[in-house]
C-alpha cells in the first residue's frame, strides 16, 4: 500500500465510506435490502464525483457471500470481496469505452454475457465512459440491455449524459451525481492527513479543495503532489502550494483592482504585463480575476455571507474595502468585459492582449461613467 497514491490508497470500500451523494447511496442500499437490484444502472455526472466507486461496491455488495438478509454493506472480507477490491475477479468485467467503443468489443460482451458466474452469484460489467461507444456499438449494447440474462448486472458510468442514446438511457436506472461541496472536500483531506500523520494548515486545506473543482478525486490528487513538493517530514505551506499548481494569487488581482478603481491605466498594464513575463499563463490569471470580481458581485448582493472559504481572513476584509468602491452596476459590466476576454484568450496570437484591451475599457468606462 506505501507507493499507492492517495485517491487509490483511501478509496472508498463501503457504502458508508462514501463523501456526498446521500441520494444515490440512500437509493441503492435500499434496492439492496430489498433484494430489488437493476439489471442495469446508468451514473452519470462531472468527473472525481466517485461513479466507478460507488459501482464497484454495488458489485461488491450484490455478491459478497457473508452479506445476510437485511444488510446492505459488503464484508471486504470473504473472497468475493477480496477479488473485486483487489481487481482480479473474472466475475467483475470493466469496460473503458474509451478505448473498447468499437461493435467487435460489444459482439465480444454479448458473447461473454451468456456464460454463468465463475464464482459469484452476479457478473457485473462496468462500462465506464459510456458516453464513447459508437453508434454501432451503441445498438449492440442496446440489445444486450433489452433481454439480459439474470445473473448480468450492467452499470454505465458517463461525465456526458447527453451524448448518450436515449434508447439506453430509457431502460437504465439512472443516477444523477453532484460535484462535492469544498466542506465534504475538506472533511475528507483533513480524514487522510490525520491516518498518514500529515502537518498541514486548515487554509492549504480549503485551498486545495477549492482548486479541485468539485472533484474529490483532484483534491487527493493535489495533495499528493503538495505532499511530494514539500516532504512528508515538514509542515506543506500555503505559498508552496501556490506555486506547485501555477495559480494565481488573490493578492495579486486585488492590486490590479486597486488600479481599476483608481483609473490607472498606465499602472495596471504595467503590472499585468509584469506577472506574464514571471510566467503566469493568462488563462489561469483572467479565470481569478472572474473569480474575484463575482465575489465582489456577492459581497454588494448578499453582504458578507456568500464570501467564499478559499479568502484568508485579510484577503476577505481587502475584498470587502474593494466593494465599497464599485457600484453593482459596474461589477457587472467587468464580468462581462473579463468573461468575453476569456473567450478570446483562446484563440489570441498575443495571449494577453484582450486581458490588456478588457482592463482598459474598463477604466475608459469607469473614469466616464458611461457603463450601459
Amino acid at each position: 500500500m506505501a507507493n499507492l497514491v492517495l485517491y487509490r490508497k483511501y478509496r472508498p470500500q463501503t457504502f458508508a465510506d462514501i463523501v456526498g451523494q446521500e441520494n444515490v447511496v440512500q437509493t441503492l442500499t435500499n434496492a439492496i435490502v430489498s433484494e430489488m437490484v437493476s439489471h442495469a444502472y446508468l451514473f452519470s455526472g462531472p468527473r472525481g464525483s466517485g461513479k466507478t466507486t460507488i459501482a464497484r461496491i454495488l458489485a461488491k455488495a450484490v455478491n459478497c457471500q457473508n452479506r445476510k438478509k437485511g444488510e446492505y454493506e459488503p464484508c471486504n472480507k470473504c473472497l468475493s470481496c477480496l477479488e473485486i477490491a483487489e481487481a482480479r475477479s473474472i466475475d467483475l468485467i470493466e469496460i473503458d469505452a474509451a478505448s473498447n467503443r468499437g461493435i467487435d468489443e460489444m459482439r465480444e460482451l454479448k458473447e461473454n454475457i451468456r456464460f454463468v458466474p465463475s464464482k459469484s452469484k452476479y457478473k457485473v460489467f462496468i462500462i465506464d465512459e459510456a458516453h464513447q461507444l459508437t453508434k454501432e456499438a451503441a445498438n449492440a449494447l442496446l440489445k444486450t440491455l433489452e433481454e439480459p440474462p439474470g445473473h448480468a448486472i450492467f452499470i454505465l458510468a458517463t461525465t456526458e449524459i447527453h451524448k448518450m442514446i436515449s434508447t439506453i438511457v430509457s431502460r437504465c436506472q439512472r443516477f444523477n451525481f453532484r460535484r462535492l461541496t469544498v466542506s465534504e472536500i475538506i472533511k475528507k483531506l483533513e480524514f487522510i492527513c490525520g491516518k498518514e500523520k500529515i502537518k498541514i494548515d486548515k487554509e492549504v486545506l480549503n485551498f486545495i479543495a477549492f482548486n479541485s473543482s468539485g472533484s474529490i478525486r483532484d483534491a487527493e490528487s493535489l495533495l499528493d503532489q503538495a505532499l511530494v513538493w514539500s516532504g512528508r517530514d515538514r509542515e506543506v505551506k500555503i505559498e508552496e502550494v501556490k506555486t506547485l499548481l501555477g495559480i494565481v494569487d488573490l493578492n495579486i488581482i486585488s492590486q490590479l483592482v486597486d488600479f481599476i478603481s483608481e483609473d490607472r491605466k498606465d499602472k495596471a498594464i504595467d503590472f499585468l504585463g509584469e506577472i506574464i513575463d514571471k510566467g503566469k499563463d493568462p488563462q489561469e490569471f483572467i479565470k481569478t480575476l472572474i473569480f474575484y470580481c463575482r465575489q465582489l458581485l456577492l459581497f454588494k448582493v448578499c453582504n458578507d455571507d456568500k464570501l467564499n472559504i478559499a479568502f484568508t481572513k485579510e484577503e476577505k476584509e481587502k475584498l470587502k474595502e474593494q466593494a465599497l468602491v464599485f457600484e453593482e452596476e459596474k461589477i457587472h459590466y467587468f464580468l462581462k468585459l473579463f468573461l468575453d476576454a476569456e473567450n478570446k484568450i483562446k484563440y489570441a496570437s498575443i495571449p494577453q492582449l484582450p486581458l490588456e484591451l478588457a482592463i482598459i475599457e474598463a477604466i475608459e468606462k469607469k473614469e466616464n461613467n458611461t457603463i450601459n
